[in-house]
């Protein structure tokens, strides 16, 4: 296997520093100016903001690194810019490729935001940053783990892309048939979500119960991306102190707990026929209904719905959400018929999205890069 070498002694590590306030603009005077995460692409920057004083600058094809809150995140610099003490810079050496070091810290991105501290937010010290072990094969094997990698990830982007799409023409098809579901003003019959939902809360499951094969689990990283990610995937032996737990395909489910301040909680997912059933785990819920799943699934999805669910219109943002938060909705409820020609209609435009391969795409980056660091991918 290839050495592990420390990434401080093979990348120069530049920590940022913001400069006073008042030297910032949004008139392009000065450098651009690179605060933290909220600056990122996929792959580069965005230019916000810029500064008349920069005191720590980054260069074209440094690695950005985003060292609190959240820690982890990447992107590459194309530009000359300032960097404020969000961020470090990880300028590479000639015996690494750029490319191949990116790959590695976005594999390992929980991984190294697990060595951050502090109770407020999370952060990670420079000097954390240069203790980093990376596997550093020799520069060939690299760029060759490179391009193999960077392939797969087009690949995955264009079919992301074209999913995307599909979910948009599904959200245009919703407001066209239904209207803004806050504002109702099609007029639709209001009732409350304590009349049309019931909502069970899933088993507080041991990990010391998981299986090599069983039942599968479905745990709230499973399906908080609104859709069931198998990458996620744990097993619990078959019982039948379990039944009440049963998940079938088609059923709803909502993850219950997130971040306060973050938007990672209240997704919804209907699970697909990957198994006959699952078993439903703490943290998720499951919502039965009278009204048209489907029709139901994007209700709860539309931005101003969700932010009830989860306190943001009561001036709350509450970590977790309970069944009361549920009940208390004001959901419109069009005629049952134009709710299942509207389920038809995703039907197709699922259909659509089936053929675009995204999750084998994703499922196939997934392995190539848990190969390529293991030295499994090329020699």
């Amino acid at each position: 296997m290839w050495e592990k070498v420390k990434l401080g002694d093979v990348c120069e590590i530049v920590a940022g520093q913001s400069p006073s306030s008042n030297t910032y603009n949004q008139e392009k005077k000065g450098l651009p100016f690179f605060q933290g995460k909220a600056d990122f692409g996929l792959i580069y920057p965005t230019v916000r903001y810029w500064c008349t004083s920069p005191i720590k600058i980054s260069e074209p094809n440094d690695i950005l690194f985003s060292l609190r809150a959240p820690v982890g995140p990447t992107n590459i610099n194309n530009i000359k810019a300032c960097i404020g003490r969000g961020l470090a810079a990880i300028r590479i050496a000639s015996q690494i490729n750029l490319y191949y070091l990116l790959h590695y810290l976005r594999l390992n991105e929980n991984r190294i935001a697990e060595l951050g501290t502090g109770s407020t937010f999370k952060a990670i010290t420079i000097g954390t940053l240069k203790e980093l072990e990376i596997p550093l094969p020799p520069l060939p094997i690299q760029e060759k783990i490179a391009e193999i990698l960077d392939k797969a990830d087009e690949l995955r982007r264009k079919d992301k892309d074209l999913q995307a799409k599909y979910d948009e023409l599904a959200q245009a098809i919703f407001i066209d048939m239904f209207g803004d579901p806050v504002r109702n003003e099609k007029g639709w019959e209001v009732k409350n979500g304590i009349n049309v939902l019931s909502v069970l809360g899933g088993n507080a499951f041991k990990s010391s119960s998981y299986v090599n094969a069983g039942i599968p689990l479905l745990r709230i990283g499973s399906v908080n991306k609104g859709y069931y990610d198998k990458s996620q995937q744990v097993y619990i032996s078959e019982s039948s102190n379990f039944d009440k737990y049963k998940i079938y395909p088609n059923d709803l489910l909502v993850t219950l707990t997130g971040t306060v301040g973050k938007d990672d909680y209240g997704n919804i997912c209907m699970i697909g026929h990957d198994f006959p059933f699952y078993y439903l785990n703490q943290r998720v819920a499951k919502i039965t209904t009278d009204l048209n799943k489907t029709y139901l699934m994007y209700l709860l999805k539309q931005k101003e719905i969700k932010k009830e669910l989860i306190g943001v219109s009561r001036g709350v943002r509450q970590a977790n959400i309970g069944n009361n938060d549920f009940y208390k909705l004001n959901l419109p409820v069009p005629p049952l018929h134009l709710q299942q020609s509207f389920a038809k209609k995703i039907e197709l435009i699922n259909q659509l999205k089936a053929q675009t391969n995204a999750e084998k795409s994703e499922e196939l980056f997934q392995s190539l890069l848990q190969k390529a660091f293991k030295g499994e991918l090329v020699s």
